[in-house]
Order: C-alpha cells, then sequence, then structure tokens
C-alpha cells in the first residue's frame, strides 16, 4: 500500500512538473528557444505574489489577478527587447541571452529579498496540509490535487486555443514560417511576443503554486529550469500533453527512488531522464517532436 501511495503522490507531483515546464515547452514549439531564463521568472513570479500577500494581507490566489497580467508584460517586453533582437543572430544567441536574463535577475532578487527561503504556505490556511485520506496509508493533498487539475485545464486550454481560435491558428502558422506569414501582412513579432506573454503566464501560474508548496529563494531557479527541462525531454520537447506525461514519469520515478533511498528522489529522476535521452538518441529516434502540424493555416 505505501507502494502505490508513493505512485499515486509521484502523479501529483508530475502535475507540478507539468505545469511547470508548459511554458519552456511553448515558446520551444513556438519560437524554437530554449528559455535558460525559465526557473529565474519562475521564482520572481513567487516573490511578486509574496509582496502581493505582506502589503495586503489577502489570499495569494486574489494575487494572481495582479501577478499573471504582470508577468505577461515582463513576457512582452523580454520578447522585443531580448527575444526579438537575439533571434536574428542565430540559434546559439538566444540561449546565450536567457542565460544573461537568468544571471540578472537570480542577482537581483538576492539583492532585494535577501538570502533567506520564503514560503506562500502560510497564506493559504488550511489548503497547505489539508488531504483527503482514502485509505489508511493512502491520502491525497488538496493542494497537489489542485495543482494536477490546474495543469489538466492549462494544457487542455492551450491545446484548444491553438487548434480552435483564430490566434491560435496565426501562432501555428507563424511558427512554421514567420516569414511567410510576414509577406500576407501578419507581424510575426508582434506573433512571437503575445506568445511570450502567454508563457509567461503559465511561468507565473507555476511559481505561485511552486511558492505555496515548497520554501523558494533568489536562487532557486536553477532546479525548477533542470526539472522543467527534464519533463519535457521525456515527454518530448513541443508537445503539450507529453509534459504531462514527462512530469508525471519524473515525478513517480522520483518518489520511488524515495521509498528505495533517502537520497534516491533527485538521483532517480535524473537517471530517468538520462535513461530515456539515451534511448531516444540510440534508437534513431530523438528528433524533437514538434508542438504544431506539419501544415498550418492562418486565418
Amino acid at each position: 500500500m505505501n507502494f502505490l501511495n508513493q505512485i499515486i503522490q509521484g502523479v501529483l507531483l508530475g502535475g507540478f512538473y507539468a505545469l511547470l515546464a508548459c511554458g519552456l515547452s511553448f515558446m520551444f514549439g513556438v519560437m524554437r528557444i530554449i528559455n535558460l531564463a525559465h526557473g529565474s521568472l519562475a521564482i520572481l513570479a513567487a516573490f511578486l505574489l509574496l509582496d502581493f500577500c505582506n502589503y495586503t494581507n489577502l489570499s495569494p490566489f486574489l494575487g494572481l489577478l495582479l501577478v499573471l497580467p504582470v508577468m505577461a508584460l515582463v513576457g512582452w517586453v523580454l520578447q522585443f527587447a531580448v527575444l526579438d533582437r537575439s533571434l536574428r543572430a542565430g540559434p546559439l544567441i538566444p540561449v546565450l541571452s536567457t542565460f544573461g536574463v537568468a544571471v540578472v535577475l537570480d542577482n537581483s532578487l538576492f539583492e532585494a529579498y535577501g538570502a533567506n527561503s520564503q514560503s506562500l504556505g502560510p497564506n493559504i490556511g488550511d489548503l497547505a496540509f489539508n488531504s483527503w485520506n482514502l485509505t489508511d496509508t493512502i491520502s491525497i493533498a488538496q493542494l497537489d490535487a489542485l495543482v494536477f487539475a490546474t495543469a489538466v485545464v492549462v494544457l487542455g486550454g492551450l491545446q484548444f486555443i491553438l487548434a480552435r481560435t483564430a490566434i491560435g491558428r496565426t501562432i501555428r502558422a507563424t511558427a512554421n514560417d514567420p516569414s511567410v506569414v510576414d509577406l500576407i501582412g501578419v507581424d510575426s513579432r508582434a506573433v512571437y511576443a503575445v506568445s511570450a506573454a502567454m508563457a509567461m503566464v503559465m511561468v507565473g501560474l507555476a511559481g505561485a503554486f511552486l511558492g505555496m508548496r515548497d520554501s523558494f529563494d533568489p536562487y532557486a531557479g536553477g532546479p525548477q529550469l533542470l526539472f522543467a527541462f527534464e519533463t519535457i525531454v521525456i515527454g518530448g520537447l513541443g508537445s503539450l500533453w507529453g509534459t504531462l506525461i514527462g512530469g508525471i514519469v519524473l515525478g513517480v520515478a522520483q518518489n520511488i527512488g524515495a521509498t528505495i533511498s533517502p537520497h534516491g528522489f533527485l538521483i532517480a529522476g535524473h537517471l530517468t531522464f538520462l535513461a530515456v535521452l539515451i534511448a531516444r538518441t540510440f534508437g534513431g529516434n530523438f528528433s524533437l517532436k514538434r508542438l504544431l502540424p506539419k501544415k498550418a493555416v492562418a486565418p
């Protein structure tokens, strides 16, 4: 039973990893950029939400109404100020640029908040520790269930937007060939900016739930980036529902590893990531999955 409980907890943890990784996967699918500032931006959102709670004494869920638009604006500015220029210089420059953004963010947060760990757990009351007891040995944390449900809704909503809406078709067409989109009168730079803003909204949600379920500090972005990257590689870079599957695989592996050894949580996750990477490499199937169909129709 304890083993079954660990699997269930791993699945729920996978929901958080999927939420953490979906913005990274989306940006790669649209702009073919691996955003190395992804984890740091999630920590930025957590600190913004913490400031909101400290100054207003209101719930962080209400704070999301303010923080998520701010993160969307951050994504818009990031696209026009950094990514748009670096994309013109080749595939390596955006990676280096986002690494620089991560370094600046980490050190700026350290200067502003210090090195102490923070948490949004005290701001959400009983939700931080309440759970549903299914049996004597199996329980489901209410917060973890909320995170998993949010991940499914976000991924499903994003899939619906891409498949069924005009802006989604425009994003798909721009990702396939931005030069052709420009020829028919659509500004590909603006489409990329909208995509970056959407990705940062997802990052903001991930940062909020990170702050609620765990502690964080200014330099916590690196490990979060690693978990997000492992998730999308396991599930397939650029694949939305693959992101959820990758998160679940990573979460279950980590929880099973923790039952074997106190140090097995991280080691098991890393070994699973390496096993998938090696299998794809030597299996001849290491082509990156594409978020988009081969043919996209602009509105």
